[in-house]
Order: structure tokens, then sequence, then C-alpha cells
């Protein structure tokens, strides 16, 4: 395939999403506009990923050795196949649920551009690359937590406006000092400091590193930086499940990934103090996140604090600076993407249907809507841990990584306790929301019972149904993913 193909799942959704407010067309025309455009630019990008070049492909030259380029290596294309995988689904699920709100069109316009902009920072060649388009995602995302133009959607916009500039500037720190002491800004496995050039400056560069850590890691709502996350759960659903499973948080993740293991040495790393303070600030993550979740009875922010357990498994995995530990953090990185964009719409299904918001409000909803809340206890076990579902294969992951690195540095085993917690504080949060809809309490309230409460049509179902049973096959048959992921870990794809 020749390189420059690599723009087109970048700027196909980018330009359609601005085009769309200058097309002025009827909405069963503009929804099947984008959707057909969402499929376009996903079925390039998995394209490009099946026959990858070898070389990237320079969109334009900065400065010095620094280039805005895309390439496409193993990491990046896990990344590229989960976004276009999900984005179409999500795209089809946002039609019904945005069907009767206002400014629908400039919303599916930043809807859209959102997703080219994710694909770039999943394309990137470089750190530089990355950054400008991990910076612009905040720009096209912000719109989407402020659409509803309440006084809390505009309150949460701007808390994930300073978040996100404030984390920004952080890993701005980190762009620097690889430009000033690595070979390159390209990623590359392994690392690409310079051992003579970093010379006596070890402890500087470790600094730096967890301050990059803690930059990326806003937009992963990684401790004590979570708190924009709950808040942008005003938004719609659609938003939120993409911000809490795909584009935005994911995109911290996995910015993590390629700055601990294709830009700092892990070997620099490794062992020395901020080894120690970036696992404790991920298990700090989870604890709190798990914890919290149980706490909050409102639907949506519940998941979203589940949200900030599960991210900080990812990087958790990632701390643990091995191939293995990589390893965990993708295969969580996928799993949950998939398990919480599902759970996400149960929660904006619920809204939709009933406009019940609150956990105590869902008693006897499940004989209502069976299809909803049936998935959604695929997706809670899932997140709970439960064999035979895609969450036990990462958690299980995690915990071999954390068992690996124990051997060496004994503070890893404090991972294993971790996760044991959280997946108890995880049963307790989702599973007594699906026992309360199935099975509830006390008689149901004269307004669950009306007949009008029913499960949505089928374009929510169907994204609910896919999600569910792609859950059930990765648990049950996961292996030959596993083996893709192995390549990747260990720098073979």
């Amino acid at each position: 395939m020749n390189r420059a193909y690599l723009v087109l799942p970048v700027v196909l959704p980018i330009l359609g999403g601005a085009l769309m407010p200058l097309l002025h067309l009827p909405e069963k025309k503009r929804n099947l506009f984008l959707e057909l455009l969402v499929i376009l630019t996903s079925v390039i990008a998995v394209l490009c990923v099946l026959q990858r070049p070898e070389e990237g492909f320079i969109m334009f030259h900065l400065t010095g050795n620094l280039d805005f380029a895309l390439r496409l290596d193993g990491l990046g294309s896990v990344f590229t196949c989960l976004i276009a995988g999900l984005w179409p689904l999500a795209t089809l699920y946002a039609f019904e649920y945005m069907r009767h709100e206002e400014r629908t069109t400039s919303f599916f316009a930043f809807y859209t551009m959102t997703y080219g902009v994710t694909l770039g920072i999943a394309m990137a060649e470089n750190l530089v690359t990355m950054y400008l388009f991990y910076e612009l995602l905040t720009l096209v995302s912000v719109y989407l937590v402020m659409h509803p133009m309440t006084r809390k959607a505009l309150h949460a916009s701007r808390t994930y406006l300073y978040y996100s500039i404030g984390g920004a500037a952080f890993a701005f720190i980190s762009l620097i000092f690889v430009i000033a002491f690595g070979n390159t800004t390209d990623f590359v496995p392994g690392g690409v400091l310079d051992p003579e050039k970093v010379g006596g400056s070890i402890q500087t560069i470790q600094v730096v590193y967890l301050m990059a850590f803690w930059g990326f890691g806003v937009k992963a709502a990684v401790f004590p930086f979570q708190g924009w996350l709950p808040r942008a759960s005003v938004a719609p659903t659609p938003v939120t499940a993409l911000l809490h499973a795909v584009a935005v948080v994911k995109s911290g993740a996995f910015a993590v990934m390629r700055l601990t293991y294709y830009c700092f040495n892990i070997e620099m790393l490794r062992g020395t103090w901020v080894h120690l303070a970036v696992m404790g600030i991920a298990m700090l993550s989870i604890l709190y996140g798990s914890t919290m979740a149980v706490r909050e009875t409102h639907f949506k922010r519940r998941l979203a604090f589940s949200t900030v357990s599960n991210l900080s498994y990812i990087l958790l995995g990632v701390t643990m600076m091995s191939p293995l530990g990589l390893l965990a953090g993708i295969s969580h990185l996928i799993f949950h993407a998939v398990m919480k964009i599902g759970a996400f719409f149960c929660a904006g299904a619920v809204l939709h249907q009933s406009g019940r918001e609150y956990v105590d409000e869902l008693n006897g909803l499940g004989r209502k809507m069976p299809l909803v809340f049936g998935t959604f206890v695929i997706f809670g076990l899932s997140l709970t841990g439960i064999p035979l579902f895609a969450g036990f294969i990462s958690k299980w992951n995690i915990a071999q990584a954390a068992m690996d690195t124990g051997r060496a540095y004994p503070f890893a085993y404090a991972a294993v306790a971790v996760l044991l917690y959280s997946a108890l504080m995880t049963g307790l949060y989702t599973l007594t929301t699906a026992v309360r809809a199935w099975f509830p309490d006390r008689e149901p309230e004269a307004k669950n019972n009306a007949v009008s409460i029913t499960d949505p049509n089928w374009e929510m179902k169907l994204p609910l149904g896919i999600f569910a049973t792609v859950i059930v096959g990765l648990g049950l048959f996961s292996e030959p993913l596993m083996e893709i992921l192995r390549s990747v870990a260990w720098g073979r794809f």
C-alpha cells in the first residue's frame, strides 16, 4: 500500500465533520452520510493495518528533525483497529439517542472530527505528532462535553479543559527532554533516550518521566487528576461512552504506553523511585475509583468512577515496565473499551427510554428492558473479572505481570491485593445494580410500570448485542488475539 493512504482515515472524518454544518442536509440524509463516512473511514483504517507500509508518511516538515508524520507499528495498529471497530456502532447508537436533542448537526460534526483526531493519535509516527493530535483532541471534544449548554455541562467542560491544559503542559516538558536527550522523536521499541546524552542527568529524566506520566495520564483520569471524568458524565451518553471508553481516556493510556516503552528507556526507570511511584499512583487510582463507584448512586457517574479504576488497571500493567506488563495493559485497553462502552450504552438506553438516572430508580426495569439489562449483566460480570468473560483474561494478565515483576521488586505484589479488592468493589457496584433491576427489593413504583418503558429500537439494541457477543467470544476464544498482542508487546509485530 502507498504510505500516503495513511492520511485518509485521519483526514476524511475531520473534513467530513467540519463540512457537515455547511451541507444543510435533512436528518435522515445527514445520518446516512455520517454513517457511510464513518464506515468508510473504518474500512480504510483496517486496510492500512492489514497492508501497512514499512515507512511512515511525512505530512509536513516542522523544523530541524521534527516532522508531522504518520506510521503504523504494532501498538498503533491495535489501537487503530479498536477505534475503527467501535466508532461506527457508537455513531449508530447516537442517531437514536440524539434524535430529540437540539443542535444535533454541530454535535455530530464534532463527534465525527473526534474520530479522525483519535486515529491521528493512534497512527502518529513520533512524539511530536502524537502530542499535537493529543492537544487537538481536547479542542474538538470539549464542545461535546458542553453540548447540553446547562450550567453543569458548562462547568464540566471548563473543568475538563483546565485539567487537559495543565496535563498538556506537563506532557510538553517530556517532549522537550526527548528532543534534547533522544536520538529521535520517532517511536522505537525500547526507547530513544541516548545514555551518553543523559549522562549524569538520570535523576532529572526520572522526574520528567513522572511529570509526563501525570501529564498524559490526566486524560486517563489518574489520581489525583481524575476529577474531570465524573463531572463529564453530564454530557450526552454517546459522548460519555466514547470519552470513558475509547477516545479521550484510552488516548491517555495509549500515550503513557508510548511514553514508557517507545520514548523513555525503561532500563533507566525500572527499579528506581519513580518506578515505585507510578506503580503506587496506579494502585491508589484503582482503590479510589472502585470505592467511590460503590458509594455513587447516579448510574452514569457510578460507571464514570468505574472508569477511573479500570483505566489505572491499564496503567498498572504499563508501570510493571516489562513486556508482560505491556501485554497486560494492551489487553485491558481493548477489553475494557468494549465492556465500558456497552455499560454506558445500557445506562444511556435507560435514561432515553425511562428518564431514570439513579440506581435506586431502577427497581423492576429489567422486566421492562430485558435486552438492556441482560447485556448489562454480561458487562458487569466481565468488569468484575468473572471467568469465561473477557475481563477475566486481561485482569489475569495484570496479575501475572505483577507476580513476575514482584520477583525483583516485591512492592509489585501489592498489586494483586489491589486487584482483589477492586474485583470485590466492582461486583458490588455492577451486580447490585443488575439485581435491583431484575429482582427489586420492593414493588416498582407506578411510573416504573408504565407500558411505554421498553427496550429501545434497533439502532441502540444492535450495538449492545454486538458488544455483549464480543465480550463472551473473547472470554472463550481469546488466544488468537493474545498471540497478536504478545507479538506487539515483545516487539515482533
